[in-house]
């Protein structure tokens, strides 16, 4: 190991250090060593109650004052306490099971980015894989940087058995993108089901009664809520529900062309397909194409999430918003909030999946 007197210092530390005023450090040397207003520096130093200023700026001054030998009695008293339901001054962490290989995830950070970015806060990111011993190491890691919070997402919307360690930390815990049966804490998912409805009813109101839909896989609690969702839209409009016209997928292209494919072959095709994810509907636009029919004027198509390669489809593909960056932003907001004294019970929060009306879809062509 070298020793200490041969590391070298950052270049912007040499600089400050160059910089370094003769005599008495004043507040206008530190303001311009941080690159703010003397006014903050002297919020900083004084630690002035009421004021709000990012964690980032803070430390920014104090690092400051520090290369610059200003030298306070007590520089840990210039580190306001981490208060949870006062704007959440400080940094967040935010635990999620896969991220690399997620869309969904990398939206609901933003969101929370966002909203944390507007009062001040720093978002921490962990991805856990949901393994049973590098999670709870990854959240301790997060708990010792400081967190005055933690918001816990999983990809698949699905109700979970929280880790015991998410009871045991006395910080505030937000689920996102899942639940616990016990309702312990407060949790947002979206509203599957109505996103079903309404992507199904729309195409009921551009007058098609005879309405395919190619699900996800079925153990995934949001194919069952859009397949239910499609259900509840067939019998509100008295329409019979045929299973005929109900194809299991994957979420993939190629299972959707295949179900396509099949659809098809049907003694009478349908005339409308709620493909459930947009990834399906590329590859029902494949075989659609394949077979010499035209969107939307043969057969018209409804995906579900709203990925990018949807407006790029032709033509693009009407499809349904999945909610992550609002989640992220709610997720953020009720941290905002001082909790109910003495609640042990949170509801579960649904926001709406908002269909965004494309080209893909037209009105049934008339039988006569």
């Amino acid at each position: 190991m070298s020793e200490p007197t041969e590391l070298r210092d950052p270049p912007e530390a040499s600089r400050r250090r160059a910089a370094r005023p003769k005599g008495r450090v004043t507040m206008t040397d530190i303001a311009r060593a941080a690159g703010c207003s003397q006014a903050t520096v002297s919020f900083v130093l004084n630690n002035s109650p009421g004021i709000r200023l990012s964690q980032q700026t803070r430390d920014r001054v104090i690092e400051a004052a520090r290369s610059l030998g200003y030298s306070p009695p007590v520089f840990s008293a210039l580190r306001p306490p981490v208060t949870p339901f006062e704007g959440l001054d400080g940094v967040i962490g935010f635990a999620v099971d896969q991220l690399a290989t997620s869309p969904e995830a990398v939206v609901a950070i933003e969101g929370a980015r966002q909203a944390s970015w507007n009062a001040g806060n720093v978002l921490l990111v962990a991805q856990t894989m949901g393994d049973a011993v590098m999670e709870p190491r990854a959240i301790s890691a997060l708990t010792r940087r400081g967190i005055s919070a933690l918001i816990y997402m999983t990809i698949f919307t699905r109700e979970i058995a929280a880790p015991e360690f998410l009871y045991s930390l006395d910080i505030p815990v937000i689920l996102l993108n899942c639940y616990t049966a016990d309702y312990a804490f407060p949790a947002v998912v979206p509203s599957e089901i109505a996103g079903g409805q309404s992507a199904t009813r729309h195409l009921i109101g551009h007058g098609h009664r005879r309405i395919a839909t190619i699900t996800g896989e079925p153990w995934m609690q949001a194919a069952q809520d859009r397949l239910k969702g499609y259900r509840r839209a067939l019998a509100t409009a008295d329409i019979p529900f045929d299973p005929e016209l109900v194809v299991e997928g994957d979420w993939s292209a190629s299972a959707g062309y295949a179900a396509t494919v099949k659809l098809l072959a049907l003694k009478e095709r349908p005339t409308a397909i709620f493909c459930q994810n947009d990834r399906t509907a590329i590859g029902c636009y494949e075989a659609l194409k394949e077979a010499g029919l035209h969107i939307p004027e043969d057969i018209s198509v409804v995906g579900y999430d709203d990925e990018e390669i949807a407006r790029h489809l032709f033509p693009p593909l009407t499809t349904s918003i999945l909610p992550h960056m609002a989640m992220g932003q709610w997720a953020i907001e009720q941290l905002e909030a001082p909790p109910t004294p003495g609640r042990g019970r949170y509801p579960i929060t649904k926001l709406e999946c908002p269909l965004v009306e494309r080209e893909s879809v037209a009105t049934v062509k008339s039988s006569t």
